[in-house]
């Protein structure tokens, strides 16, 4: 799907299920694990999106099997992963996935042979420099010719010596995470002091320790800013991936925005995943929310209200929270995401310069976004190759009619599906193809 989206204008109040599939940063932890493991991994329902594929491949290059195998009638493959011996010898196409840049590195140490790292143009700006320090901190040979970003290569000697490293991670908790998941393969494990400003995101650090846990991995995280891996066999898992709920975010923001009503099937009542917080955002900004053993349910009351919100924990729910405050009737501030201006795109700056291009007043802080509601009149929405930027611009169609989002087949990132889920949720009926025009 080539060319710009005309998004569709919901014809009523939406009411409906979305089933979505499985979460990307579960499933890109699961299979780190897997292939470290001990003995053959099943991951049922995983996500398979541009990141999540370009990991898979990555570690057969590295030499892990990772191969379909069936699943239930009617439902996606689910992955069989079978761990083997680490090779070098290869190259890894990280594409714009910070989860493989950042998980693989440590992963590639292990391995016997050299390893080079490149991805998208626009992934050779986003930092690195953290873990590729603590790793030659801890005995690693690579080259990245100073630059502390892709492309860079990694020499593996088959093992790593492992110990104790201190870093920066107010950039990314994956600094954090990519360290911790590979460490109990380490002859001595590995031991992870962050010092710096509070590291972001910090539930997808207790994603990675419960994915550890759940491989039997001894992790302590009792010490605050502190993380220590203990070296031992990784068990071979069998897991279902829950639905990505940040992928979500969208989608009930649709039963909030036209007044309608909007159900996920299988959302947990425990879980790490970040975009949890999509539920208490709404329900501030105006919505019904309940969560069931069925699933959770958004209702729209005809009011959406603007917000005083912190997203330092949830940033990447910051795109689809700013569009829906363009849309409400109060201004909204959005603070804690300093950090997101290093994501696929600096978020901050194509958020101010997209949402003001439409007419609304959106200033830039040092940490947020302050956006002040105004008429908005159609125009073409710029996405920077970033998936959330798409998912923006869905819902700002709701309010927007002739609105068009550019290069929409970004969000195969994360989501290959989300256009046709789309078209079937707000206009049932309609030709997802049918929007997109060269």
């Amino acid at each position: 799907m080539e060319g710009d989206w005309h998004t569709p204008v919901a014809d009523g109040r939406v009411d409906d299920e979305v089933h979505l599939p499985g979460s990307k940063s579960l499933t890109n932890r699961f299979l780190v694990l897997a292939a470290l493991a001990n003995g053959p991994s099943l991951l049922r329902r995983p996500l398979r999106s541009r990141d999540t594929l370009l990991m898979a491949q990555a570690l057969r290059q590295l030499g892990a099997g990772v191969e379909d195998t069936t699943a239930a009638q009617g439902s996606r493959p689910d992955w069989l992963v079978t761990p083997a011996s680490l090779r070098g010898g290869g190259s890894v196409d990280c594409g714009l996935a910070g989860t493989v840049m950042r998980f693989l590195p440590p992963v590639a140490a292990l391995a016997s042979g050299t390893v080079d790292f490149d991805g998208d143009a626009q992934a050779r700006v986003r930092p690195m420099g953290p873990v590729l320090d603590a790793l030659r901190t801890l005995g690693v040979d690579l080259d990245d010719d100073g630059r502390g970003t892709l492309p860079f290569t990694v020499r593996g000697r088959g093992h790593v010596r492992g110990g104790t490293v201190t870093l920066d991670a107010s950039a990314s908790s994956q600094f954090i995470s990519a360290l911790l998941l590979a460490g109990a393969r380490y002859d001595e494990g590995v031991t992870v002091h962050h010092r710096g400003k509070p590291v972001p995101s910090e539930p997808h650090i207790e994603m990675t320790v419960e994915t550890l846990r759940d491989a039997g991995v001894m992790v302590d995280d009792s010490e605050p800013d502190t993380w220590r891996v203990e070296p031992s066999e990784v068990n071979a898992l069998d897991v279902q991936v829950e639905p990505d709920l940040s992928n979500a975010a969208p989608f009930l923001a649709a039963g909030l925005v036209t007044a309608g009503r909007v159900t996920v099937p299988g959302w947990p009542h425990h879980t790490t995943q970040a975009g949890d917080a999509i539920r208490d955002i709404l329900d501030a900004m105006g919505a019904d929310v309940s969560l069931t053993r069925e699933g959770l349910t958004v209702t729209g009351t005809g009011q959406v209200s603007g917000i005083d919100v912190d997203l330092h924990d949830a940033s990447e729910l910051t795109p689809v929270v700013a569009a829906v405050a363009a849309l409400a009737d109060s201004p909204t501030v959005i603070r804690g995401v300093a950090h997101i201006r290093g994501h696929e795109t600096d978020r901050l700056a194509a958020l101010a310069r997209e949402l003001g291009s439409l007419g609304t007043s959106v200033t830039e802080t040092d940490d947020g976004l302050r956006i002040e509601p105004r008429a908005m009149q159609a125009g073409l929405f710029h996405t920077y190759a970033d998936h959330r930027m798409v998912m923006a611009g869905a819902v700002l169609g709701l309010g927007v009619p002739g609105l068009r989002v550019e290069d929409a087949a970004t969000v195969a990132k994360t989501l290959p599906e989300f256009v046709d889920l789309w078209h079937g949720l707000v206009a049932p009926g309609t030709s997802a193809a049918g929007a997109v025009t060269a």
